[in-house]
């Protein structure tokens, strides 16, 4: 997560994530320009040297055609996530998955090689000295995405967009090049059950959010960070739930998971931001709305309250793990997160209604 660098300013639900109510912030200066540049090589180098971490499972990138849709995961113990999770990317438009397995333990490695539209990977490095995870994925889009639209997920990650069940990602992405757009951003929202999470059973190939069903339609803050013009949005259940006292070390929601990729981009932090810093304008401060989507966050499974407390041995997933230590107690300890304010989910037209996510001018 990155340090505040402009003023903050709340999101009201008249505002959807794809439209700011601020003025554009001008052109980069040559040698910001030309920092860019070098942070960007930079991170292509690490990838590049990271490559020989990764051991192929099954590749069948040779499968691959020049107009697929490439999903990108990189996830570790997911065996009970990924029924559903591929299922719904493949009902979205998705061809092919590259997936870096890290260390599973659980079965994912054998359930992901046994799909015919799987190429896997396996590495039992650290995934936290590998950018989490983006190392690696950033050498498998150098080496397989360059043309393809990607989309990049976690494995508790449901992307929803306007029309999803009608209008495939190829529909999307298809719109999206006539407008000239070659990313797509996405608000992460956090889903949580009724009562406690231990409550909210889940049965692998199911649909999470059928236990799953409440959020947080409010309490989202947002700016734009200056040096590469990415949004950054925090609020939501975690943030009231987990970081009260502490506003400012809550998780960023803000993502561009979907890119018409280029095998000279990369993800600076998660999907957060990239570069070239150009991608990362996905919302507009004309007055008008940038078309954006949201990932509904199913982190909030049962299974979450053992690996809480693996996590937090493990220290893999922040670049602080000391600081995340009563998040991870919190969270083993059962919490109850709904409240009084909390919304039922009801698809993606409320999501819209409420300011989540935008049609923009598309349909």
């Amino acid at each position: 997560m990155e340090p505040a660098t402009a003023p903050r300013q709340r999101l009201p639900s008249a505002c959807p994530i794809g439209q700011l109510p601020e003025p554009g912030l001008g052109a980069w200066s040559p040698w910001q320009a030309y920092r860019l540049r070098l942070r960007r090589r930079a991170l292509l180098l690490r990838a590049a040297r990271r490559r020989g971490q990764l051991v192929p499972v099954a590749d069948r990138t040779a499968e691959i055609t020049p107009e697929d849709v490439l999903c990108f995961m990189c996830v570790r113990n997911e065996a009970s996530r990924l029924p559903f999770a591929l299922n719904h990317n493949r009902r979205l438009g998705v061809r092919h998955f590259l997936i870096v397995d890290n260390a599973s333990t659980d079965g994912t490695s054998a359930l992901l090689a046994s799909q015919p539209d799987v190429s896997l990977w396996r590495t039992g490095a650290s995934y936290k000295a590998a950018r989490f995870g983006m190392d690696w994925l950033t050498w498998l889009m150098l080496r397989h995405g360059h043309g393809h639209w990607c989309l990049t997920l976690d494995a508790d990650e449901i992307l929803i967009y306007p029309y999803w069940q009608s209008r495939p990602l190829a529909a999307l992405t298809e719109w999206l090049d006539r407008q000239g757009h070659a990313s797509f951003g996405a608000l992460t929202v956090d889903m949580y059950p009724e009562g406690a999470v231990s409550q909210a059973g889940h049965t692998p190939g199911d649909d999470p959010i059928d236990r799953l069903g409440w959020f947080d339609s409010g309490n989202y803050q947002v700016q734009v960070q200056p040096r590469m013009r990415n949004l950054w949005v925090q609020g939501g259940a975690r943030a009231r739930a987990f970081f009260a006292d502490s506003p400012r070390k809550a998780p960023t929601l803000n993502k561009t998971p979907l890119v018409r990729w280029h095998w000279r981009y990369a993800y600076v932090n998660s999907t957060h931001a990239l570069l070239p810093p150009h991608l990362n304008e996905v919302y507009d401060t004309t007055g008008g709305e940038r078309t954006s989507g949201v990932l509904l966050h199913t982190k909030f499974l049962p299974e979450i309250l053992d690996r809480s407390a693996e996590e937090k041995s493990r220290g893999e997933h922040f670049a602080d793990g000391a600081q995340y230590a009563a998040y991870y107690d919190r969270l083993a300890a059962d919490p109850v997160l709904h409240c009084a304010r909390s919304t039922r989910y009801t698809g993606w037209r409320q999501m819209e209604a409420l300011g989540l996510m935008s049609r923009g001018g598309w349909i």
